[in-house]
């Protein structure tokens, strides 16, 4: 690495939004390629904006007074961070360096890195669609503001990317053309299929997400009453948030670290449900994914890296319309042997391709490159 002596550890700064290991984009990402690095020979500090008492109150409504000292805090060690970037190699921001004003925390900290990798999750200069009613925090709404992430992807040193997408767009404008798709990937060893595909029990069929994608579940609530209608089957949504839904068999789950591989295993099929919009098109399809990795037949929407994803009628299958959601999803409650076959092969695509065992050298080139 150009500037360091190959005899000492290599230190890294990792700059991200939320504390460590409760965010999926991080979590899912690049925090659980830390010991690999370590074993790269890097010495890693993380420094993230919100501390774990902003994090309790961040998806939650109000709270206004803990949410203005939480963003102050934020900013207090951001100042802090900028007083020891030189002291670092390689300083790593996910996402944004801050999330309010001007570029200024942005260029300091090009200013003042040795090398700078930018790692962008969905597609940050495309705004989301979301009502404000789905978020009721005003500071999460205003994170993916595109000025600040546009600037780190035209100066960084290497741009991170989450879809194939993103990374054309990111190509085009980063003034060193260093830009690489990485996709979210999960442990193959942790994250293990639990499933017997029988119809011995009444058919669970799983989603899992946030406040801030309630929306894209709501999507598929005609679809899941008239499912109901004609077949027997338990949803299942593992999330941060209550939810109801009339007329359906429901189970409403909170997520938590400690159980989320054992929550998940108990799903029969998992469903992606995504609008066909702009924004979509950086999504990493992390959610298809962790499906795949459990041995599931996963129903998505065909848009963005899904069909990149999921072979359809091979591993998954993708549809296009609430008539098609209805169908595919009978189709599986009903067949067991075509759950198996679709989770069985589900599996190991995303062995192959979306472990962490196959994702890891990809992150090693870029740091190796710097």
């Amino acid at each position: 690495m150009t500037g360091t002596d190959d005899a000492r550890p290599r230190r890294m700064l990792v700059l991200c939004p939320f504390p460590q290991g409760v965010a999926a984009g991080q979590r899912l990402k690049y925090e659980q390629y830390f010991a690999d690095w370590r074993d790269a020979g890097y010495e890693i500090d993380v420094s993230s904006f919100m501390d774990a008492a902003m994090w309790r109150v961040a998806y939650e409504p109000g709270k206004l007074a803990q949410k203005v000292a939480g963003t102050l805090r934020g900013h207090a060690r951001r100042l802090r961070d900028m007083t020891r970037i030189r002291r670092y190699d390689v300083v790593y921001v996910f996402m944004w360096v801050t999330p309010f004003g001007t570029s200024v925390f942005e260029r300091l900290t090009r200013r003042l890195a040795r090398s700078l990798v930018f790692d962008v999750e969905d597609n940050v200069l495309t705004e989301q669609a979301i009502p404000k009613d789905y978020n009721p925090n005003h500071l999460l709404r205003r994170l993916k503001g595109p000025a600040k992430a546009r600037y780190l992807i035209r100066h960084a040193d290497h741009v991170i990317t989450s879809s194939p997408y993103l990374n054309d767009f990111c190509l085009a404008i980063n003034e060193c053309k260093r830009c690489t798709y990485i996709s979210s990937s999960v442990d193959a060893d942790r994250f293990v299929p639990a499933n017997d595909y029988s119809n011995d029990h009444v058919v669970t069929v799983g989603w899992t997400g946030t406040f801030s994608s309630k929306i894209y579940l709501d999507m598929l609530q005609p679809v899941f009453q008239q499912l109901a209608a004609r077949v027997p089957f338990r949803l299942k949504v593992i999330g941060n948030f209550d939810y109801e839904l009339e007329g359906v068999d429901l189970e409403v789950v909170r997520w938590t670290n400690e159980r989320e591989v054992e929550d998940l295993q108990t799903f029969d099929i998992g469903v992606y449900p995504l609008p066909i919009d702009d924004w979509v098109l950086g999504k990493s399809g992390l959610k298809a994914i962790q499906y795949m990795m459990f041995g599931l037949p996963a129903v998505a929407t065909k848009v963005g890296t899904t069909p990149m994803i999921i072979d359809h009628d091979v591993n998954g299958l993708l549809v296009e319309s609430d008539s098609d959601w209805l169908e595919a999803l009978e189709r599986l409650i009903r067949d067991p042997a075509l759950r198996e076959r679709l989770g069985t092969a589900a599996r190991k695509k995303a062995e192959a391709n979306y472990s962490t065992r196959a994702i890891a050298q990809v992150y090693r080139d870029v740091l190796t490159g710097l």
